[in-house]
């Protein structure tokens, strides 16, 4: 095999050809695009000739997003189900958040870190953006052809710039399979910032229309994006629901005293009575744990805890959540029968500022907000022990469905979730939770499922009942049914 410096050479002239292509179409210079795609089926044809003679392995998988491992749930699951299948797992991406402890613990899972870049911080903007791509294309390209060849490489988009021609590019000199796996659209989340007529949305459309093509397979969250793809990009996706690993579930008393002891010694809000907790004062809000014997139970008077997760990104507007906290307040102020309550958000992103001053200019008595960062493993606990969930997941393509809710459901955990397109594929109104479209309509939903809590007689109850009963399909059930065929071809 070529050393790694003709490898970069051969190919930053395939990357300078097809970046230096879409800078000077958005430029409106139609007519350099011909010599600049030459320049990169040559490139092409060098590197193909440079990496020829590698060996496949049929039992490895690479596992690529081009985004933080520890925030990307789904790209885990891959990973476990594939190492419980037999297969060798190559996982590649950004180190920003720990990733579950099942990931690092496993023999078969090598974690290989890549870094964030940035691009060029003078000159236009669409300078510093191309650059920034430029980077990452060949550093993702090292990183690539550094590990073992695999059968296949299962990447996630978004973001797929520039790691789906990347990807398709590794794949195609390596001889492996590229199956993507569509979470959602990246044109229509850069759509929610640049206006849905901005060149660059243009451009990142068609980029992920023709390279989503190049796959070998497809993966797609909902039956609605299944048949866009279908459609509109000529795409044959297999619909992959994000379904609940069995560590989501109903958290016994005992595990939830642990956890909310933990957690009220950095957050006063589960503090019992506003004390910290201490050897001779076993208590929370929530839970008592009695000193005779150890036993748990929580307590008749206790606040109902409402559990929200977020990305604090532009597809999730808090806002709505606040003001109806604060028509529950009033509620409450005026004398219905609620009880207080405690909303915890947690989450990292880049709006967690802007929505941290808003809730910091809140004022209430019977309902406390906190924003706790939680690791991987207290995450489903936190689900099992809270009363109701809530999700402000808007889609930007309105074609793919919150993973939060599939986790608060696999925990028996009703969900208030606003209104989108599809998400009738998850949530069921008045069976499994209640779907709203306004601050308004929330705070209602509120008080009629809070209303004589936490009597087991009432919506709520009757709500989560549903859930157990329906029990549902686990991730590794439904992978294997789905997934597995793929690598196999059978």
């Amino acid at each position: 095999m070529a050393d790694a410096s003709t490898i970069l050479a051969a190919f930053s002239l395939l990357v300078f050809g097809l970046l230096g292509g879409f800078y000077l179409t958005s430029l409106n210079a139609v007519w350099v695009l011909i010599p600049a795609v030459f320049i990169a089926a040559l490139s092409l044809t060098l590197l193909r000739t440079l990496l020829r003679g590698d060996a496949l392995l049929e039992r490895h998988v690479c596992v690529l997003v081009l985004g933080d491992i520890g925030r990307s749930p789904r790209m885990q699951y891959h990973a476990l189900s594939l190492s419980r299948n037999g297969y060798s797992v190559t996982f590649v991406g950004y180190l920003g958040t720990k990733p579950h402890n099942d990931v690092i613990r496993d023999e078969r899972i090598r974690i290989i870190p890549i870094s964030e870049v940035k691009g060029l911080q003078v000159g236009p903007r669409m300078l510093t953006y191309v650059s920034k791509v430029i980077v990452q294309s060949l550093q993702l390209l090292m990183v690539l052809l550094r590990t073992e060849v695999s059968s296949h490489i299962i990447m996630q988009n978004p973001p797929g710039l520039p790691s789906m021609a990347v990807t398709w590019l590794v794949c195609n000199l390596r001889g492996s399979k590229f199956i993507i796996d569509w979470h959602n659209y990246g044109y229509t989340i850069m759509a929610l910032s640049h206006g849905p007529k901005h060149p660059i949305v243009w451009l990142a459309q068609w980029y992920e229309q023709l390279f989503g093509r190049f796959s070998n397979q497809n993966l797609c969250v909902t039956s609605a994006m299944k048949d866009d793809l279908q459609n509109n990009w000529n795409i044959k996706a297999t619909t992959l629901y994000d379904k609940p690993p069995a560590i989501f579930k109903e958290t016994p008393v005992e595990l939830q005293h642990n956890l909310f002891m933990r957690l009220s010694q950095s957050y006063p809000q589960f503090q019992a009575c506003g004390e910290k907790p201490s050897r001779q004062l076993d208590r929370t809000a929530f839970t008592i744990q009695d000193p005779s014997d150890l036993s748990v139970t929580l307590t008749s008077g206790r606040p109902a805890l409402l559990v929200s997760s977020t990305s604090w990104t532009e597809d999730e507007d808090f806002s709505i959540l606040l003001k109806a906290l604060e028509g529950y307040e009033l509620l409450v102020t005026a004398g219905a029968s609620l009880p207080s309550l405690v909303c915890v958000i947690t989450g990292k992103g880049p709006q967690k500022d802007h929505y941290m001053k808003l809730i910091a200019t809140l004022s209430f008595e019977h309902v406390k907000i906190c924003t706790p960062w939680l690791e991987a493993e207290d995450y489903p606990v936190l689900l099992g022990s809270a009363d109701l969930g809530v999700c402000l997941h808007k889609s930007s393509s309105g074609l793919d469905l919150p993973m939060k809710v599939v986790d608060m459901f696999g925990c028996c955990l009703p969900v208030c979730a606003i209104h989108f397109n599809c998400l009738q594929e998850l949530v069921k109104h008045e069976e499994n939770g209640l779907i709203f479209k306004d601050s308004v309509e929330l705070a209602e939903q509120l008080k009629s499922l809070l209303w004589d809590f936490p009597s087991g007689e009432g919506k709520l109850a009757q709500f989560r009942r549903n859930l157990r009963a329906s029990g549902g399909q686990r991730w590794d059930e439904n992978w294997n049914q789905n997934v597995l065929p793929l690598l196999t071809g059978s």
